[in-house]
């Protein structure tokens, strides 16, 4: 057992302070610890390392709310459909922690463990229709603009330094889709929406998520089409405007070629390397290497089911390692694509009762096994800091770990904002 002392030792103290009143964090911590078995000095140096860094999540959510279970179930009662369940649950889940001043504390203490300045955050659900982005973005404009103490918009680069001088966090919005007009008159007309989410705020896109859109394949598309040409006219207005090209759901094909066409760093901003596991979700080394010649780099996710082998953070580490030791640490970063999630969730979900049964999304084209609900604790998105004290561990240097926590993330951000 690590001596309490050197947990707590130095600047890594406020890292661990949530751990000691939050339960949930210290069980997440503690098995990061049984599964890294750092040294004391890996530890401490692991901890103050983080706590000093800018860290940036490339691609995730801020800290979840719980529900409020007894609304869903008035609303089920009362007859509500399937799209006003699915828009009061994720409303609720989103940003219900603003109005309700008993989730802060969880929310801030969740925050305060993982060490994290600005995660890019999703501000947009799945597809290419306006209204539907518009929906998650107001969201989070709510949120930022009632918490804007704890958690601010960040608009531009300087935003996220300024927030890490100032002790605070913020959101770098993202969207999961290009929002197209859908009136197909012409390329230019069909592609004015991305200026005005620019407009709004978002700063990167996905051009596709898993299935097949107008732009280009999806990654679980068995097809592995490429890029379309309204596809590469919608990068070159993405790189006009300062987005950033998202590839993390496209298909190998679409991916390769998206980075060939992009004149700005593109990214895959919550992937893996297929030669760690094949699935759907990782890269292949010719995808990875074309994204790395734009300037621009792979986050790494911890979901457990996409990682493979042990499942645990050091399957997530295995990941970071090969990428920096094939393509270099300038075009690693991580981006977990999961959440925290309060301790009041599941009770509140009881609550909540049975709801309606719905079809699935069109969206959800998930292969038999490509997405279970398998899960380890030790990547828990509150471990960030074991993140660092894992990377210590695996020999990485020092500025090649701060390049990965958010220095490569920063970079990019600022070189595909116009100047």
């Amino acid at each position: 057992m690590i001596p309490r002392r050197h947990f707590l030792g130095g600047a890594a103290a406020l890292l661990a302070s949530a751990a000691d009143t939050n339960p949930a964090i210290k069980a997440a911590r503690d098995a990061a610890l049984a599964v890294l078995r750092p040294s004391e000095k890996t530890l401490q140096h692991g901890l103050e390392l983080h706590a000093a860094s800018l860290v940036i999540e490339s691609y995730g959510f801020s800290p979840r709310s719980a529900i409020d279970g007894a609304a869903m179930k008035r609303a089920t009662e009362a007859g509500a459909g399937a799209l006003e369940l699915e828009d009061l649950y994720t409303e609720m889940l989103l940003m219900r922690v603003a109005d309700d001043p008993s989730q802060q504390p969880e929310y801030r203490q969740a925050w305060q463990a993982s060490g994290v300045t600005c995660v890019l955050q999703n501000a947009g659900e799945e597809g290419s229709s306006p209204l539907r982005l518009l929906k998650r973005l107001a969201h989070f404009t709510y949120l930022t603009d009632k918490l804007r103490g704890t958690v601010s918009r960040a608009a531009v680069p300087a935003d996220i330094e300024a927030a890490k001088r100032e002790g605070r966090h913020c959101l770098y919005l993202t969207g999961n889709g290009v929002p197209l007009a859908q009136e197909w008159n012409s390329t230019v007309e069909e592609l004015a929406y991305v200026r005005l989410f620019y407009q709004l705020g978002i700063r990167m896109m996905h051009l596709t998520y898993n299935r097949r859109n107008v732009l280009g394949d999806g990654c679980a598309e068995p097809a592995n089409a490429g890029l379309s040409e309204l596809g590469r006219a919608a990068i070159a207005e993405m790189n006009r405007l300062g987005i950033i090209v998202d590839v993390a759901h496209s298909g190998w094909r679409t991916s390769l070629e998206a980075a060939q066409a992009s004149t700005k760093p593109m990214v895959a901003s919550h992937s893996a390397a297929v030669e760690m596991r094949r699935h759907i979700r990782a890269k292949p080394d010719e995808v990875i290497r074309a994204i790395a010649d734009t300037g621009g780099y792979v986050g790494v996710y911890s979901v457990a089911s996409f990682l493979g082998r042990s499942g645990d953070l050091n399957a997530m580490l295995d990941n970071i390692e090969y990428l920096v030791k094939k393509f270099g640490a300038d075009h690693v970063a991580i981006g977990t694509d999961l959440a925290y999630i309060p301790s009041t969730a599941n009770a509140q979900w009881k609550l909540a009762g049975t709801r309606p049964k719905s079809r699935e999304r069109f969206e959800a084209l998930w292969p038999p096994g490509a997405l279970t609900s398998q899960s380890h604790p030790s990547l828990a998105w509150t471990n960030w800091p074991m993140f660092t004290v894992g990377m210590v561990q695996r020999g990485i240097s020092d500025s090649d770990i701060q390049k990965i926590l958010g220095g490569n993330v920063l970079r990019v951000a600022k070189a595909v904002l116009p100047a």
